[in-house]
């Protein structure tokens, strides 16, 4: 464990040392630039006896049958024989993303999941389906084979394997754009980048380093806008001036954090984060439980017989602590030197650093996930 928070702080330190700028376009969105989200809902045919039971679904499916011409029932509903009793059908919902740019006629992917108790999706077939937006509109098509990453099998009397999830599908490339969302982002001739992570500072390096390129064009508004005025040059759209700006490069600001994932004890430690002078003792309480067996004897003439009775032993050991004093760090580097000179845990850093945080020594904020 030593060597492996070794191996961790060294990883901190070269990482934060060799902290290099990043394009425009990896840490900010243009305004405007937006996907929407679609939603329909439809059938699964074609299964393998994987299907639903359900009268919902049966029900669904007569619906559909009824729509295209054909006069049917359920089962249960209508005892005859036109009715529909398939255990090879699922309904299921269909969510898509359109993107801002995508034209009529563009082809988008598509993933389906089961409504009802079907059992397995594999090898399924969605039937036409309408894609709508929030506004109620329909934006797109979706039809196709599902690809599902994962398979089941049983072998009867409820045993079985699975793996991954067989309720859930992909169809690639399986929807078809009928009506455009496009995205606006040039309005009153100005264009807005969004910070993904706001910030002042770096608002204000994206602005000085697009008017370094182009002078004029570029404003910090808040810390997370930073307003563009594509130059009058008709020989450049503002497409290609987007473009460009998207591909210069800037150091972004980046806060002191601290992130905890208790669920896995990761501990990661921001470049920024830094530590005043403090005194850290940290000693850990050892518990052991173990059994001795013991002979007993019975008492003369009982009748009993000797046996062997395990005696529970517990023994409670604090481990000897010890007093580091950590020195005023600047850099991520010099805090998992200092850290890892106590040989703790990632789970034990957890500690630490929330009660340096306390004493108000540990400079940077606390995520704890």
């Amino acid at each position: 464990m030593t060597r492996l928070v070794t191996a961790i702080a060294a990883l901190l330190a070269s990482a934060g040392a060799a902290s290099a700028q990043v394009r425009i376009k990896d840490v900010t969105d243009v305004a405007g630039a937006r996907s929407n989200q679609l939603f329909g809902f439809g059938l699964v045919v074609g299964l393998d006896q994987t299907g639903s039971r359900s009268t919902f679904t049966q029900q669904t499916a007569v619906d559909m049958l009824q729509r295209l011409g054909h006069s049917t029932g359920i089962f249960s509903q209508l005892p005859s024989e036109s009715v529909l009793r398939s255990t090879s059908i699922s309904a299921v919902m269909v969510v898509a993303e359109i993107g801002p740019f995508a034209r009529k006629g563009s082809r988008i992917d598509v993933t389906v999941s089961a409504l009802d108790d079907a059992r397995s999706l594999q090898g399924g077939t969605l039937i036409f389906t309408t894609l709508r937006g929030a506004d109620g509109q329909v934006y797109a098509l979706a039809q196709g084979p599902l690809s599902v990453g994962g398979f089941s099998a049983n072998a009867g009397g409820g045993t079985g394997v699975q793996k991954n999830h067989v309720n859930v599908g992909r169809i690639p490339g399986g929807g078809i754009v009928e009506k455009e969302a496009p995205g606006e982002v040039i309005k009153n001739g100005q264009a807005t980048l969004l910070l993904k992570e706001p910030d002042f500072n770096t608002s204000r390096l994206i602005a000085k380093v697009v008017n370094e390129r182009f002078p004029g064009t570029a404003a910090a508004v808040d810390p997370g806008a930073v307003a563009l005025c594509p130059p009058a040059d008709p020989l450049k759209s503002a497409t290609v001036f987007l473009a460009e700006v998207g591909l210069l490069e800037v150091r972004p600001d980046v806060p002191a954090r601290v992130v905890f994932n208790e669920r896995t004890g990761t501990v990661v430690v921001g470049e920024n984060v830094s530590i005043a002078t403090a005194g850290v003792s940290h000693g850990n309480l050892y518990i052991g439980i173990g059994l001795t067996p013991t002979v007993s004897q019975p008492a003369p003439f009982s009748g009993g017989v000797t046996t062997v009775v395990p005696q529970a032993q517990v023994n409670t050991a604090e481990q000897r602590a010890r007093l580091i004093v950590l020195p005023k760090s600047t850099t991520v580097g010099e805090v998992s030197r200092a850290l890892n000179a106590l040989g703790v845990t990632p789970r034990d850093l957890i500690s630490i650093f929330q009660t340096l945080k306390q004493t108000g020594a540990l400079h940077a904020e606390l995520v704890i996930q």
